[in-house]
């Protein structure tokens, strides 16, 4: 090899070095081009500063630990890598047997498909004594039979059901057959789309937050990277999608009204007020004029107004139980009009796909929530039970903001060394996935890449 040879290669290797710790620092694919609502602030980039270093680094041999450096600096981060490695080296040893379709798989059956289900679920450690004996401590011993459903498969097959977001009975039906045969090289893109999301994320998340799971369907609120209390939620249908974005978190209101934004309003209410104007009153929704004077809506013909021409009056729902937000809502400033919200529906929560909002997020514990971000002794479950109980609406203002981030997770890695996977309700994987295969985010220049990882 000449030295021009040599010379060429060790500006190639470079040239990869650079790049490779670019997309470890900010994400391979710029969320911007993904999504207009993306609000998250870019890392910071100081050119000059980062390449000197990073020559300095390179100088010393030091690629590895600058390859730690520039990953996200969390536990969530390092897992992921961790599963991720995992399930590759499932895929190199042929992957998992697909369980055939068929009827519904209940404990107690004998099938000749239960033989298939055991060994898919020892592929993924689903099927493990400890975890089966714990859940059930009647499932110790090996099957007498392996196309036997017996306690410990069941067992495990609620283990896999809850880890993937699935009402875990037992029971391997139209759901859990689907989840359990998705191939493995699917659930690797899943993870590495997942990566790519904590990279562009992972990094500002520190301290006390909130995070909004919307593809989960859960809440959190985070101390110091811990969650330290999770509640269910839901979000909004494929066609009023939750938006993805951050914001903080400044007030609480408790028996709030509703004032029905336009969409809403255009969407949901006028289609019911042209047939029947009192259904207003059921629903306890007002009329005003723009000087504030209620109207009566049987005075007004509904039907010269639609999508292209909005009535001039403002819908408000009075507080109370039935009230749309329920008893208390949690507010952060943001141009879509989300928020997160109590919710008279309670049934909704039982749900495995939680997708029946208008776009806010329905909380199953508000209260608990308001407590936590209000975080003041005068605010206890009591003191705001006893608020409620006055009927009147007041705002309490946070004496400190707290951050919340809304995102988008259809894998996490757990703590217990298992991956979480849920549906990727709003489409959104196969766009990321695309963007991450083909082109990607380029330095400010050829060989300038953002500050160095301290």
């Amino acid at each position: 090899m000449t030295a021009v040879d040599l010379a060429n290669l060790e500006l190639v290797a470079t040239d990869a070095f650079l790049l490779a710790v670019w997309h470890l620092y900010v994400g391979k694919v710029d969320p911007h081009e993904l999504s207009s609502q993306w609000n998250f602030p870019e890392r910071p980039v100081e050119v000059e500063r980062g390449l000197a270093r990073l020559s300095e680094r390179l100088a010393t041999g030091q690629v590895r630990e600058t390859f730690e450096a520039a990953r996200p600096k969390h536990a969530w981060y390092q897992r992921g890598r961790d599963r991720l490695r995992d399930y590759r080296a499932i895929a190199a040893t042929g992957g998992w047997p697909e369980v055939a379709t068929g009827a519904t798989l209940h404990p107690g059956m004998t099938d000749p498909r239960v033989a298939t289900l055991r060994r898919r679920l020892l592929v993924t450690q689903d099927l493990a004594p400890q975890k089966a004996i714990a859940a059930d401590p009647s499932a110790s011993g090996p099957p007498a039979d392996e196309a036997v459903f017996d306690p410990a498969l069941a067992a495990s097959v609620r283990f896999f059901q809850e880890r993937h977001g699935l009402t875990a009975d037992g029971v391997v039906g139209p759901g859990t057959l689907r989840a359990l045969n998705v191939p493995v090289a699917a659930r690797i893109d899943q993870i590495r789309v997942n990566l790519e999301r904590a990279r562009w994320t992972l990094h500002e998340i520190k301290g006390d937050f909130v995070l909004v799971d919307v593809a989960g369907f859960y809440v959190s609120y985070f101390r110091d990277d811990v969650p330290v209390w999770t509640s269910r939620v839901v979000v909004g249908r494929d066609e009023r999608e939750t938006p993805i974005f951050r914001s903080q978190i400044t007030y609480v209101v408790f028996n709030p009204t509703w004032t029905i934004p336009p969409g809403i309003l255009v969407k949901d209410k006028l289609p019911e007020l042209k047939r029947n104007a009192g259904a207003l009153r059921r629903m306890n929704i007002r009329v005003f004029d723009a000087s504030g004077r209620e109207v009566d809506p049987y005075s007004i013909d509904w039907h010269r107004y639609g999508p292209g021409r909005l009535p001039p009056y403002q819908f408000r729902q009075d507080a109370g139980p039935d009230n749309a937000l329920g008893l208390v809502k949690i507010m952060f400033p943001n141009p879509y009009l989300v928020y997160l919200h109590d919710s008279p529906a309670k049934s909704l929560y039982e749900q495995d796909q939680r997708t029946f909002s208008s776009g806010c997020i329905r909380v199953q514990k508000p209260f608990e929530l308001a407590e936590l971000v209000l975080n003041d002794a005068q605010w206890t479950q009591q003191s705001m039970q006893q608020l409620v109980d006055s009927k009147q609406t007041r705002t309490v203002t946070l004496a400190k903001p707290v951050p919340v981030l809304i995102l988008y997770w259809t894998a996490q890695p757990r703590a217990d060394g298992q991956m979480a996977f849920r549906n990727d309700v709003y489409g959104r994987d196969a766009v990321t996935l695309a963007a991450l295969d083909s082109d990607f985010r380029k330095p400010p220049s050829l060989v300038s890449t953002g500050p160095p990882p301290s």
